[in-house]
C-alpha cells in the first residue's frame, strides 16, 4: 500500500525552489497557499493582511467575486483564438477602456513591460511618419530613478545599476533627465523628440510624488515642442491613487497611456497601450502583435475591472481611506519613521536606518501578520488592496507602529 505524500511544509517548499528556479527575486519568506479579499493565508494556516497588493495588480483584493465570475464564464466559451481572428469580446473591452481614459484607441498587451515596449515602437513610427524626425534619428526622453520593467530595452535608460549591470550593450535613443525637474526637460527636448516617457508618481524609486503643476508643465511642453507625453500609470492607475488615473490629479490628459497590472484583476496579465487615433493610427498589420494580447479571457476580465472602476466606487475608497494612510504615518513620524510620502492608498514610508533596513522592517511586519515589501534601503511601499476596510488599514498602522517601537 502506498503511503500518503507527506504535505510540503512552507521551510521544504522555500527550500525546493532553490536549486530549480532562477534567482532573480528575493521573496520574504512566506508561502502563499490560498487568498480571500485583503487576506491571504500560508500553507500552514497562517493569515496575513495583504498590504502590497501584487504592486497594484491586486487592486480589487484576491479573487474579487465580480472577476472569478467573469473568468469563470468566459472559461466555459472560449480562452484564445490568436489576433489571426476576431473574438466576441475585444470590441467591447477596448471601447469601455477609451471611454475610461478619454482617449480613442487601445492596442492590447500581456505584462506592463509589453506595454511600455509597444509604446516606444509606436513613439518612434509617430515620429518618423507624422513628424519627420529623420530614420533612426528618434529619442525619447525619460527620467532618473524610473522604473518601466525589465527588458534590455527599458533597462537601457534606467539608473538602477542593479537592473543594467551586466546586461549591455544598451539600446541608443533615450535621453535621461531628473524627474520633477522642468528646466532639465525643457532642455532635453529637441527637434528629434519623439516623447517624454514619465511615471505620474514614481512607485519602485519609493512612492515619489512630483511637485503640483509638474504634469501640467510637462504636458504643455510636449504640445508646444511637438512630441508625445506617454503617461506609465501601469502602477499608479486604475484607481490606486484616489482617482482613475494619476494624472487626473491634474486633469491631463498624455497622448499616451500606458496600464497593466490591475487592469487583469490579478487574475491574468492585462496590459494595454491606450491613445489617440493619429497616433495609435500610425501602426498597420504585421508592423506589432502578440498572439495573446487582447485574448477572450483577458478581454473578459477586463471588462469586468472596468466596470467595478465606471461605478467609481473604487476610485472614492482610495481617496477616503487615504487620509486615514496619510493621518496614521503622519502619527508615526518621529517614532520611527523619517518621512513618508502618499496619494490615495499608496505610501513609500522611510524607517530610521537605526531601526533596521526596508528588508528587516518588512520581516518583522510579516512575522506580526502584515505583508509589505521593501524598496531601497531604509523604505517600505504600502499599497494595500482598495477593498480593505478601515479597521483593517487602522490595525496594520498600529501594527507597522508596534514593530517600530
Amino acid at each position: 500500500m502506498t503511503a500518503p505524500a507527506r504535505t510540503r511544509t512552507s521551510d521544504d517548499l522555500i527550500r525546493a525552489e532553490g536549486p530549480v528556479l532562477a534567482h532573480n527575486y528575493h521573496p520574504l519568506p512566506v508561502v502563499v497557499a490560498r487568498a480571500e479579499g485583503t487576506w491571504v493565508e500560508d500553507v500552514e494556516g497562517r493569515r496575513y493582511l495583504d498590504m502590497l497588493s501584487g504592486y497594484s495588480a491586486l487592486n480589487f483584493g484576491h479573487r474579487h467575486p465580480a472577476l472569478i465570475e467573469a473568468a469563470h464564464r468566459q472559461l466555459d466559451q472560449l480562452t484564445l483564438t490568436s489576433r489571426a481572428f476576431h473574438n466576441d469580446r475585444l470590441a467591447e473591452f477596448a471601447e469601455r477602456l477609451a471611454a475610461l481614459t478619454g482617449l480613442d484607441m487601445v492596442l492590447p498587451m500581456n505584462t506592463g513591460a509589453e506595454a511600455v515596449e509597444s509604446g516606444i515602437k509606436v513613439a518612434r513610427k509617430w515620429a518618423y511618419d507624422v513628424k519627420g524626425v529623420p530614420a533612426d534619428q528618434a529619442t525619447i526622453v525619460v527620467a532618473a530613478d524610473n522604473f518601466h520593467g525589465r527588458t534590455t530595452t527599458i533597462v537601457s535608460f534606467s539608473t538602477d545599476e542593479t537592473a543594467r549591470a551586466g546586461f549591455g550593450p544598451f539600446t541608443p535613443g533615450f535621453t535621461i533627465v531628473p524627474y520633477n525637474d522642468p528646466a532639465a526637460l525643457e532642455e532635453a527636448v529637441d527637434e528629434n523628440t519623439a516623447a517624454v516617457l514619465i511615471e505620474p508618481i514614481q512607485g519602485e524609486a519609493g512612492v515619489v510624488i512630483p511637485d503640483e503643476g509638474y504634469l501640467t508643465g510637462v504636458r504643455e511642453l510636449t504640445r508646444r515642442k511637438g512630441c508625445l507625453f506617454i503617461a506609465d500609470e501601469i502602477q499608479s492607475g486604475l484607481g490606486r491613487t484616489g482617482r482613475t488615473l494619476a494624472v487626473d490629479h491634474e486633469d491631463v490628459v498624455p497622448d499616451v497611456l500606458l496600464l497593466g497590472k490591475a487592469l487583469g484583476g490579478g487574475i491574468v496579465p492585462v496590459s494595454a497601450v491606450v491613445a489617440r487615433r493619429e497616433v495609435l493610427g500610425v501602426l498597420h498589420p504585421g508592423e506589432h502583435g502578440s498572439t495573446f494580447g487582447g485574448n477572450p479571457l483577458a478581454a473578459a476580465v477586463g471588462i469586468a475591472v472596468l466596470e467595478l472602476l465606471e461605478t467609481g466606487e473604487f476610485q472614492r475608497r482610495a481617496a477616503e481611506l487615504g487620509v486615514l494612510l496619510r493621518d496614521g504615518l503622519t502619527e508615526l513620524v518621529g517614532k520611527g519613521v523619517l518621512g513618508f510620502r502618499s496619494r490615495g492608498l499608496w505610501a513609500g514610508v522611510d524607517i530610521n536606518p537605526a531601526i533596521g533596513t526596508g528588508r528587516e522592517i518588512s520581516e518583522r511586519l510579516m512575522r506580526e501578520g502584515i505583508l509589505a515589501k521593501d524598496t531601497h534601503g531604509s523604505t517600505i511601499r504600502l499599497a494595500p488592496p482598495l477593498t480593505i476596510t478601515a479597521e483593517e488599514l487602522r490595525s496594520a498602522l498600529g501594527t507597522l507602529e508596534r514593530v517600530l517601537g
